[in-house]
Order: C-alpha cells, then sequence, then structure tokens
C-alpha cells in the first residue's frame, strides 16, 4: 500500500484522518465486503490495510489550517518561482515528459487500481505525453515571449503570470487532468491541487513522485507546489474567499462550474473552467465507413464517462444504413471486464437511472435501438442487476426536433451513442448540419470524415462551436501543438475556447525598450506616422 500524506512546502503532512483506495478489481469481484474493508479502514476500526492486498493507496485528508497555509506557502513562493529564467521552467515541462514515460508502466497500475481500463489509461497518459511534447514545449516557449526590433525601440510581449493558482480536477480522469497544471507552473505560477476525495491516488502519484522530485531538481522554493484532499464544495469555498487565490481551474459538470465562475469573477479572480461535453460527429455521404464507424465507438471509451468522447453522431441519410450496421458490428464486440484486461474498453456505471431515463425518452419519441439497451454482468450476460451497461446506439430519424431529446441535447455519460439521420438532402442540408453543430449549448469537440475538400472547407470556416474540430481522424486522439482541452458554450464558459493553461494563468504585458530617443519627439512620432502613411496611400 502506497501512502501519501498533503504535501505543504516542500514536506509531507500526515493525518489521522485518511481516504484508502480498494483496487477496482477488488470491488467487482466481491463490491459490498470491500466497501465494508473501505469504511472500517477510513473510521478508524481496523488498521491493517497495509497487509491486505486489495488495498492499493491511502492519502491523507488535509486539516483546515494546512488547507491555509498551502495557500500561504503558494503566495510566499509565488514570486520567486516567477523570477525563474524562462527557459529553466520551461525544463519542467520537458523532464515530465521524460519521467511519465520512464515510468509508463507504473503509471498504468496505479490508473488501472484506480478503476481506469488499460486501454483507457494508455490514451490519458498519450495525451500527457502529447501535451508536453517537443513540439507543444516549443510553442510554449513562443507563446510566453515575444520579441521585434522597430528603429530605436526594442518591443517585448510578455506573458506574466497570475501568481496563485489552484486546481481541482475531475473524478473521473483525476490525474490525467491535473497534469494541465504543469503548464500553469511554466507560466510561472505557484500551484495547488486538490486531489479528489474519491480518486486521489492517481493525482498523489503524478504530482508527488514525478512533478514534485522535478521540481526540487530545478530548485523550486518551497510552496511551488501543494497537493491537499478534502470535502470539495469545503475547499472551494475557501479558494473563492481567500485573498491569496489568483486563479481557480475547475473541472467539473456545467452547473456547477458556471456559478463558480461568476462566483470567482465576482471576488476578483480568474476563473478556468473545463466542464461538460456534448461533442458531435459528422458522417457525410462520401466518407470512409469503416474508419468512420471505428471513430464512433470511442464513445465507447470507460463506457462513455468521459466528456470528450463522441456524445452524438449526424450520418447523411445515403450512407446511414451502412454506417448503422458497421457500427452496431463493432459495438457488439465490446464487452465489460476487469481493467486490467488489455482488451477492456467499458467501466462500471454508477448512474443507470439517468441512462434508462435519456433511453426510454428516445425510444418513446420513435428513436430505435440498434444495438445495446441492457445491463451486463461482468461476464458479457445480460442482467438486471450488472454493473456494466452495453454499448447502446440509437438511431434517431430526422434532424429537425433530434435536440429536443436528452439523449442528443445532454451531455450523457454512459455508453449511449443517438446516431441522427436526417430525412434528405435538397441541397441545403450541410447547411443545416453546420447549424445543427453549432445550436449545441455545449462546445468541446466536433469532428468530421468525408473526402470532398470543399465540405472539409465549409464545416471548418462555418462551425464557430467547441474547442477544437478533427476532420478524418480520431475524436479522441490527441496531435501535437493543439490543445487536449477547452471549449465554448456550458463547456468553457463566456471565456472558453481551446485551452491553453499557459495562457489562461498569466497575462500578457507590452515592455518597450529604447535607446537615443528623445520623449519631445516621441510623443508625436505616431501621429507623424499615420500621417505618412495616409498620404502614401493617397
Amino acid at each position: 500500500m502506497r501512502s501519501y500524506g498533503s504535501y505543504i512546502a516542500g514536506s509531507d503532512v500526515p493525518s489521522e484522518n485518511w481516504v484508502y483506495t480498494i483496487r477496482a478489481s477488488a470491488f467487482l469481484d466481491d463490491f459490498l465486503p470491500n466497501l465494508k474493508v473501505k469504511r472500517e479502514l477510513e473510521r478508524g476500526t481496523r488498521t491493517d490495510g497495509d497487509s491486505l492486498p486489495s488495498v492499493a493507496a491511502r492519502c491523507a485528508l488535509t486539516g483546515e489550517a494546512d488547507l491555509q497555509d498551502a495557500l500561504v506557502r503558494a503566495k510566499e513562493a509565488a514570486p520567486k518561482w516567477a523570477a525563474f529564467p524562462l527557459e529553466t521552467r520551461m525544463r519542467l515541462g520537458a523532464r515530465v515528459h521524460e519521467e511519465v514515460l520512464r515510468r509508463k508502466e507504473e503509471f498504468l497500475d496505479v490508473l488501472v487500481a484506480e478503476g481506469h481500463p488499460r486501454r483507457l489509461a494508455e490514451w490519458e497518459i498519450a495525451g500527457i505525453l502529447q501535451g508536453t511534447s517537443p513540439e507543444t514545449l516549443d510553442l510554449w516557449r513562443r507563446q510566453m515571449r515575444e520579441e521585434h526590433q522597430v528603429g530605436p525601440r526594442r518591443l517585448l510581449l510578455v506573458r506574466k503570470p497570475d501568481g496563485v493558482v489552484v486546481l481541482s480536477p475531475p473524478q473521473n480522469a483525476a490525474a490525467s487532468n491535473s497534469i494541465l497544471g504543469v503548464p500553469a507552473l511554466v507560466a510561472g505560477n505557484s500551484l495547488v491541487v486538490k486531489a479528489p476525495r474519491s480518486s486521489p491516488f492517481g493525482v498523489m502519484f503524478a504530482w508527488r513522485e514525478i512533478v514534485a522530485p522535478i521540481l526540487d531538481e530545478l530548485g523550486a522554493p518551497p510552496g511551488t507546489l501543494g497537493l491537499v484532499c478534502g470535502l470539495p464544495n469545503k475547499i472551494l469555498a475557501q479558494w473563492l474567499d481567500s485573498p491569496l487565490v489568483d486563479d481557480i481551474f475547475f473541472f467539473g459538470g456545467s452547473e456547477r462550474g458556471i456559478q463558480l465562475g461568476q462566483d470567482a469573477v465576482a471576488r476578483g479572480k480568474k476563473p478556468v473552467l473545463e466542464l461538460a461535453g456534448n461533442d458531435g460527429c459528422v458522417v457525410w455521404k462520401d466518407a470512409d465507413l469503416d474508419l468512420a464507424a471505428e471513430a464512433l465507438t470511442e464513445s465507447f471509451f470507460g463506457s462513455g464517462q468521459i466528456c470528450m468522447v463522441p456524445k452524438y453522431a449526424v450520418v447523411h441519410p445515403d450512407v446511414a444504413d451502412r454506417l448503422l450496421a458497421r457500427l452496431a458490428s463493432l459495438a457488439a464486440k465490446i464487452r465489460p471486464g476487469y481493467p486490467e484486461d488489455p482488451e477492456v474498453l467499458l467501466s462500471p456505471v454508477m448512474r443507470t437511472d439517468e441512462y434508462f431515463a435519456h433511453l426510454n425518452q428516445a425510444t418513446a419519441a420513435g428513436a430505435r435501438v440498434i444495438t445495446g439497451g441492457h445491463r451486463v454482468e461482468i461476464d458479457g450476460t445480460v442482467s438486471e442487476t450488472g454493473p456494466f451497461l452495453a454499448p447502446t446506439v440509437l438511431r434517431v430519424d430526422g434532424l429537425t426536433g433530434a435536440r429536443e431529446l436528452s439523449a442528443v441535447r445532454e451531455e450523457t455519460f454512459f455508453p449511449l451513442l443517438p446516431v441522427v439521420v436526417p430525412t434528405a438532402d435538397d441541397g441545403t442540408l450541410l447547411d443545416e448540419v453546420i447549424a445543427f453543430l453549432n445550436g449545441n449549448k455545449y462546445g468541446l469537440r466536433n469532428s468530421l470524415w468525408t473526402s470532398d475538400p470543399d465540405v472539409i472547407d465549409k464545416v471548418a470556416a462555418g462551425v464557430t462551436n467547441g474547442g477544437l474540430l478533427k476532420v478524418n481522424d480520431s475524436h479522441i486522439g490527441f496531435v501535437p501543438l493543439l490543445s487536449t482541452h477547452g471549449g465554448t458554450g456550458l463547456t468553457g464558459g463566456p471565456f472558453g475556447e481551446l485551452n491553453y493553461p499557459l495562457l489562461r494563468t498569466s497575462h500578457l504585458q507590452g515592455i518597450s525598450i529604447a535607446e537615443g530617443v528623445q520623449p519631445r519627439t516621441a510623443v508625436f512620432e505616431s501621429a507623424a506616422s499615420a500621417s505618412a502613411a495616409e498620404e502614401e496611400a493617397r
């Protein structure tokens, strides 16, 4: 069993109160006895956690005084860390990439213990590696500083850190998403990360065993990084009220996140929001249907309990039947199992009532179940009490009114993919599909499958919704330079866009360094230059 205290000012802080991580496969084998073990360990009525193979880790719950101390020490460290040369801070990103690659198998085992199917965990770590790749780091360097020589002046555009950034990752993919705090550190901020009580192990491993030693290696001052764990509402309330906090980086549901953003702005803090997603995928009539169907099965990664998988598709009526046949065949092969199994994609689903509510509403309105629509046991047998849901594909006929169905309109967090099939193409369908994508109140990712360059150009120009558009590519795959996160609407709030945390947790400053300029003359330079340019234009 690994054991992690809170991490404050470079020291591990123990606690009398702990959260225990029971291996997900143990829960699948025998849920109630292992739940009892977890509760007894956390209540302190048993103390043999270190000898139980089902117990993967324990993480300390941070006391109120230590929560405050983490912010105090972060505030002290922020200006000292910001004064480090940019190249030194850039080294953090490169070293994280090296260490995650070196310890990839160990990291995978941690995520699997928390319940991530191994294939899903591999995808998460691929995102971390792509997000710290040499190409990405080169972009960071260029984003942080730009210099021009204009006449006697050296003009600089420099990004300066905001100060103290606090980060609350999501419960479903806490460790990988929390690593988005690394570019905030590279920007020169100090950082306090809250590990979720429900899934603290991966966060603590990533930061305490990978990032913290690198910060020590670079000579970062104590307090540059803090790691805490506790009641989420209590910690968020403290962060909102504290004058020590500058930016709140929050992952979560849209309703809670939008309100948090409003509260943060009202208190003079910058919110950086990563909220819900309801991603759309368009399959046009000339698409490679085999590849498109394969991309749509990404909807079922982790049983759909990921914000950036396809949540609905719009398929051209000319190819809908063929596409659905391929998709149904692929979906039927996706099976449940233990997270250690490299062929397993599905995770247990807790909110099955919501799944059946969405499904029943859609079928009552005329949608048809192509495959799935039931619960299954770990061995794949149909069951009314199974912890898994079979991958489910719905056919929804007609673009008009499709968003009246909650399965199309809302973010779903289970393996349910509605495929919307327009009734006909009278020459204006592409415009209607673009409007349909833009009408989505969420805006994380969109994707398109087509071989027609004109269709690609029209969709690329016309779709304003979303932080990322993928064309003829994996919907969830990561690519160099483009950020892994960010979006518009209920995904990112009123300031939502493709999210580069390096930029979002810093602010732009212009600097002019002159030599031999006479101030009295300089006052009139801009007016004289403008007049000369106007005269030349005439």
